[in-house]
């Protein structure tokens, strides 16, 4: 019985993971590069969004791949970091973006 609870928890943490996480993934992706590509704001937008749409589908994969669900959250934090960092620096949140 307590198998099963942590199995259908661990289900759970990833689909968490895999909806939430993946989406914030993609979407910080979207705006770096949408901030940092040396194009018009209409190419550099649309550029980052279409990798966005390459970006959730796979980590999406990637968190059902992991061996664990604690492997598959750190995972998505770490490579959410370089591109919230982007994101922070050139000031997207403070409205000081293009």
């Amino acid at each position: 019985m307590a198998s099963t609870i942590r199995y259908r928890a661990g289900v759970l943490s990833r689909t968490v993971a895999a909806i939430a996480g993946g989406y914030g993934l993609s979407a910080l992706v979207a705006a770096a590069l949408a901030l940092t590509l040396p194009t018009t704001r209409a190419e550099a937008a649309m550029t980052g969004t279409l990798t966005a749409f390459v970006v959730y589908p796979v980590a999406v994969m990637w968190v059902f791949a992991c061996a664990s669900a604690l492997r598959a959250w750190t995972g998505l934090l770490l490579a959410s970091l370089l591109p919230g960092a982007v994101v922070l620096a050139l000031g997207a949140f403070t409205g000081g973006a293009a």
